[in-house]
């Protein structure tokens, strides 16, 4: 139960960190579009998760162990490299990864609101940790059902208070928080595995 709110509050960072790029740049997130995002990240979370429980059968515990170690830790060594990642893609303008290096882009029609198809483009960015973090976490053996609920309160919750702060304090408070997801998912993927 612990594991999984870390987990999802971990996975959630990314959604803060969106909703508050969107609120410093005064563009607005109406709840349907919230919701949209909601949905599809903790979708994309469930097929991972599920596939996951499908390959599980297959792999001994040693395996299964180490695969979830590396899932878990690659991703927290990747969230540490947040800031690099996301400048090699500005770079080299990989098209497909936009709008996880700038959110902002998903508003394609500049409306300083993000319209409910604009969300679906958010969210498939924002669920991409998700996925490999979701078939690693069945393998670990953490509840996956107690995850999404979780994930869902914990993105949604996400979203509007990063809108918030991104709209009332981004000029006086410019920071990045991707970093601590990073090292929560290698402590989660350490503790996982010397458990």
């Amino acid at each position: 139960m612990i594991e999984a709110a870390i987990l999802a509050s971990t996975l959630s960072a990314d959604a803060f960190t969106a909703g508050f790029a969107y609120g410093s740049k005064k563009i607005r997130i109406p709840m349907l579009s919230v919701q949209v995002i909601n949905v599809v990240c903790c979708a994309v979370l469930g097929a991972a998760m599920f596939f996951g429980h499908l390959v599980k059968p297959f792999l001994s515990a040693g395996v299964v162990a180490w695969v979830a170690f590396g899932i878990l830790f690659g991703m927290g060594l990747i969230k540490l490299l947040d800031d690099i990642v996301k400048a090699l893609i500005r770079k080299y303008r990989v098209r497909a990864l936009e709008v996880y290096a700038d959110p902002e882009v998903a508003d394609v029609d500049a409306s300083a609101c993000l319209s409910p198809v604009e969300a679906v483009w958010l969210a498939v960015s924002l669920s991409l940790d998700g996925a490999a973090v979701g078939f690693a976490v069945v393998l670990a053996g953490i509840n996956p059902w107690v995850l999404l609920a979780w994930s869902f309160v914990a993105n949604m919750t996400a979203i509007l208070l990063g809108q918030r702060f991104g709209a009332s304090i981004a000029e006086k408070l410019p920071f990045n928080i991707s970093w601590v997801g990073g090292v929560v998912l290698i402590v989660l993927a350490c503790a996982r595995f010397l458990w």
